[in-house]
């Protein structure tokens, strides 16, 4: 399948309304239409456009575009369709191993004690923090507890336990669809279910988004994933009203990976980026670009979703910040060439991307890519499927096609 023509979105007439934007990403993969059913379809858009109004609630108050982006991933990782978090897909021992990952264009303005080399945060191997996106985020705030880029495992948990992040037994994040993927990937049978989903005191207070409570069906969480075996993660990429991008993913990996496998998603500038840079240019040009009313510096914020091992041999998120800085290209031609590449060499999946200036990429190379952009008029726009254009889910509307 040849990529996609880059479904960019530009922002606004100028006005002095304050910019923000946020987009967000449920993974990439095989997602098929044939078969779906629309209010199978409905379900993903309806979570799509929840996630988009729980971080659009931050930017609107003034909130950092780190806490928006965090606050979208976590509604995604709360919900068992999106592999992440409670719906993360099992490794090749039947074991779940997350990852996540944040990384801001400059320090938050909320605390100016982060110095500005300090770029991110991300983490590895987890199994006990409910929402990984909540780990990063707490690292990232942490620079005495945690003072490297990446950390892995029990220690990295450990530490977020003491910051106060939420820890859970690896049984919360089972479920029945992705088990049954994971076992028919090795050619086992998928029935009987031999790891039955236990009950969970602790949750019963749960954030959990139910899908079930999504349709008519009120008895029972039932639902079929519309991606088979996916390789995709959840993200997001959020600018606030300070021009400070943030960029947050979170994953579960590809079914079956091997046992110890690390993606892109915590590899600094392969999975994610997030940077800004001086605009280069004579006297003539800095002044002509200060009337038009443009900031002295460049920026831009990357999620991707896909075949991770292809997105870590191509650096793919960084090599759109570079594409941008050195080649002077646009966000839309930089995304679309780096997703090309990617095809090219059989790395299929999409990334979310935005600019200091509010313009939003979505390109992607394959069947599907759950995506969604709000702005400031606070319609979420969603789709799924790779020829379709990004529309508002009308309320109780079960045509999604």
């Amino acid at each position: 399948m040849p990529a996609s023509k880059n479904l960019a979105l530009k922002p606004g007439k100028k006005s002095a309304e304050p910019n923000y934007v946020l987009v967000i990403h449920g993974g990439a993969g095989t997602m098929i239409r044939d078969g779906s059913t629309p209010e199978q379809r409905a379900k993903y858009r309806a979570v799509l456009s929840r996630a988009l109004k729980a971080g659009y609630e931050v930017l609107k108050s003034g909130g950092e575009a780190m806490d928006a982006a965090v606050e979208a991933v976590s509604v995604m990782e709360d919900c068992p369709l999106f592999n992440s978090g409670h719906g993360a897909v099992f490794n090749i021992a039947g074991k779940n191993e997350l990852e996540t990952s944040l990384m801001v264009s400059k320090p938050p303005a909320s605390h100016p004690a982060i110095p500005s080399s300090r770029r991110g945060s991300s983490v590895t191997l987890i199994t006990h923090t409910r929402n990984p996106s909540h780990l990063a985020r707490a690292l990232y705030l942490a620079p005495q507890l945690a003072p490297h880029p990446m950390l892995s495992g029990a220690a990295a948990e450990a530490t977020g336990a003491l910051l106060g992040v939420r820890q859970v037994d690896p049984s919360y994040f089972w479920t029945e669809a992705r088990w049954k993927e994971h076992r028919r990937g090795l050619g086992l049978p998928e029935d009987p279910v031999e790891y039955p989903r236990p009950e969970i005191p602790d949750d019963t207070n749960s954030e959990t988004t139910d899908v079930a409570s999504l349709s008519d069906d009120k008895d029972k969480e039932t639902w079929e994933p519309l991606d088979l075996m996916p390789t995709g993660t959840v993200g997001a990429v959020a600018l606030d009203i300070r021009g400070c991008i943030a960029a947050v993913t979170s994953t579960g990996g590809f079914t079956n990976k091997l046992v110890g496998r690390v993606g892109d998603t915590p590899v600094m500038g392969s999975g994610f980026w997030a940077e800004e840079w001086e605009r280069d240019g004579g006297f003539v040009k800095r002044n002509w670009d200060r009337l038009r009313g443009k900031s002295k510096y460049e920026g831009v914020g990357v999620s991707g979703t896909g075949n991770g091992d292809y997105y870590i041999r191509r650096a793919a998120a960084s090599n759109i910040a570079r594409r941008m800085q050195y080649l002077g290209e646009s966000l839309d031609e930089a995304t679309q060439n780096v997703i090309d590449d990617l095809f090219k060499e059989g790395g299929l999946g999409g990334v979310i991307a935005l600019d200091r200036e509010g313009n939003v990429a979505l390109p992607l190379n394959c069947s599907g890519m759950y995506r969604g952009v709000i702005r400031p008029d606070g319609v979420p726009l969603t789709a799924i499927f790779f020829d379709e254009q990004l529309t508002e889910l009308q309320a109780g509307s079960t045509n999604c096609t």
